[in-house]
């Protein structure tokens, strides 16, 4: 199966996509229900066109303009096979670049530049810390390659480092205290005693004013570094996108844009009362001036926490740590002990799981579905012993968090205990598939999409792309301890045999440059030939013939796909 352009593979998986035609037949009029309700949701002014003739997918890659600003090079990916074109001639691409420091396992360097200074967001040890965690430090230009770096600035206490960003007349960080994120802007140039260690709160941040309900910031467009204004995009299970603008001179706030959400009729529609957030007043601690008075623009962000409701709880996993777990429903569809569900998880590179505003969850939650996140250890939630906890020699910590949190929706009646249902994407799928082998009763269905399933075999190959850098991640099986570590949870190599599992719905693409499309091919067809033949019929394999990683891209291609996945999830529940 790895020779993906021999026939008689190609002819296998397209005899798979017509089995799964053919398993999800009967669903054509619930597949096309929920495509109109997505589609419906969008604004009229932004129209889906539909997809006949037009190319499915186009991805611009690196941009950078000149240094004399008429002109954009960029690289561009015309099939999802992440293989970028280079559009102007770079003949010395390295020429004039220098090494700051040599490369360390675990070690990372964010640099800017500011009036002859670099800032510099690190996690390399201090005297005296084992290291791990960002702290920030600053540096003149023409000491760059000094072991001794100045002005240590440390996060205050329960916060951590995310990222940084910098202008003219000011230092943004990205901050995360107690697992929720936080964005502060400080005066620039500010001085500090070079030898000494100081706080965040010690340079007299401001703290942008954010929703309660907040999950995730997505910095703007913030190209102009004269600029006093941040652009941010906030986002949460129960509040549309919305774009804000920080007067980080001013230390006033406004509106520019906040998404759309249209309100359907008939029976899954009509509970999208919008609630509008009090934007609260912050007023100016030395002369207790009404800093709004500035927003002549100010409007006010709008959530459906009136028809949403979402809950951050915590499960306790088998060696009693806590993990944070985000839980989705309708105040008027959901029945305590009798709705569906659907748990998502990831859980691998430090990556936050992902749970912004998706209209298109509205399909599920207005049926009384709960849809609920975990924020597994392996994953980015809290500081860096987070990721560390599992991943490598720890990652069985990441299965027994989602097992754990799947229980938690149980036992506490946000699920029937005979309807819940598990989704991971790319590594999220070797999280999901782990988990059923840990636990095959806990799940009734699972969706697994581009899923990292044959992690031994994957690992022991060096020439695929992303195997050198997955050692840091998984570990190395050339090496015996991990080797055997690895095996232990691999979904490939730990199906159980002669028993029932979920009924699960596998998604790969034909071109996907991370995750070989063998890897669901081959592991489907183990699961046929090791369980009974009761739930072998409930194991489906659709491969995207024409698309990479991460699909075909376009918003109409996205609500087809997801209006297949509800529809399946629907259909082996006898659900509607």
């Amino acid at each position: 199966m790895r020779n993906t352009n021999e026939p008689d593979f190609v002819d296998y998986l397209n005899q798979e996509n017509s089995y799964a035609q053919a398993f999800m037949a009967d669903t054509q009029n619930l597949q096309r229900t929920l495509f109109e309700e997505m589609r419906n949701r969008m604004p009229q002014k932004f129209p889906l066109l539909p997809s006949v003739g037009v190319p499915g997918y186009v991805h611009v890659g690196t941009c950078r303009v000149s240094p004399d600003h008429n002109f954009l090079a960029y690289t561009l990916d015309f099939t999802g096979n992440e293989q970028f074109v280079y559009v102007i001639d770079a003949t010395n691409p390295f020429d004039g670049l220098q090494r700051i420091h040599k490369r360390v396992s675990n070690v990372q360097y964010f640099l800017e530049h500011h009036n002859g200074l670099f800032y510099i967001l690190t996690n390399a040890a201090l005297s005296g810390s084992s290291g791990g965690n960002y702290y920030l430090a600053t540096c003149p230009v023409e000491h760059i390659k000094s072991s001794q770096w100045q002005s240590i600035i440390l996060p205050s206490e329960d916060m951590n480092f995310q990222d940084m960003d910098i202008f003219s007349g000011h230092l943004v960080l990205f901050l995360q205290k107690k697992g929720f994120p936080l964005l502060c802007s400080i005066n620039l140039p500010f001085k500090v005693d070079c030898e000494s260690q100081l706080e965040v709160d010690d340079l007299d941040p401001w703290f942008f004013p954010l929703p309660s309900n907040l999950c995730s910031i997505v910095p703007g467009s913030n190209h102009d570094f004269m600029n006093p204004k941040y652009r941010v995009v906030l986002s949460s299970p129960v509040m549309p996108d919305v774009i804000v603008d920080y007067d980080m001179s001013r230390q006033t706030f406004s509106i520019v844009q906040q998404e759309e959400v249209r309100e359907l009729s008939g029976d899954h529609g009509r509970h999208l009362p919008a609630h509008k957030q009090d934007t609260p007043e912050y007023l100016d601690t030395q002369n207790g001036e009404d800093k709004n008075y500035h927003n002549v623009e100010l409007r006010r962000w709008k959530d459906f926490s009136d028809a949403y409701c979402c809950e951050r709880k915590e499960a306790i996993s088998h060696d009693g740590v806590r993990v944070p777990l985000t839980i989705l429903y309708s105040r008027k569809a959901w029945q305590r002990g009798l709705s569906p569900g659907l748990l998502q998880g990831y859980g691998a590179y430090g990556e936050v799981l992902d749970k912004a505003w998706c209209p298109d969850r509205l399909s599920l939650l207005d049926r009384g579905w709960v849809m609920a996140f975990a924020d597994v250890r392996g994953g980015g939630s809290g500081d860096s012993s987070w990721h560390k906890s599992g991943s490598g020699l720890n990652k069985h910590n990441s299965i027994y968090d989602f097992v754990s949190c799947g229980n938690y929706l149980i036992n506490e009646g946000y699920v029937h205990r005979d309807r819940l249902g598990a989704i991971g994407f790319s590594a999220g799928g070797l999280l999901v598939g782990a988990a059923i082998n840990m636990d095959r009763n806990l799940f009734c269905a699972a969706i697994l999409k581009v899923p990292f399933l044959d992690i031994c075999n994957t690992l022991l190959d060096p020439s695929l792309p992303l195997t050198l850098l997955d050692y840091e991640e998984f570990g190395n099986p050339q090496i015996q301890s991990h080797f055997e570590y690895i095996l232990s949870y691999s979904p490939y190599d730990n199906i159980h045999r002669d028993g029932c599992l979920p009924a699960m719905l596998v998604t790969t693409s034909f071109l996907d440059s991370r995750v070989g499309v063998w890897e669901a091919a081959k592991w489907v067809a183990r699961i046929r030939d090791s369980t009974c033949s009761s739930c072998s019929c409930s194991v489906i394999l659709k491969t995207n013939m024409a698309g990479g990683h991460f699909g075909e891209g376009g918003y109409h291609s996205k609500c087809e796909e997801t209006a297949y996945d509800y529809a399946f999830l629907m259909k082996v529940r006898g659900l509607k």
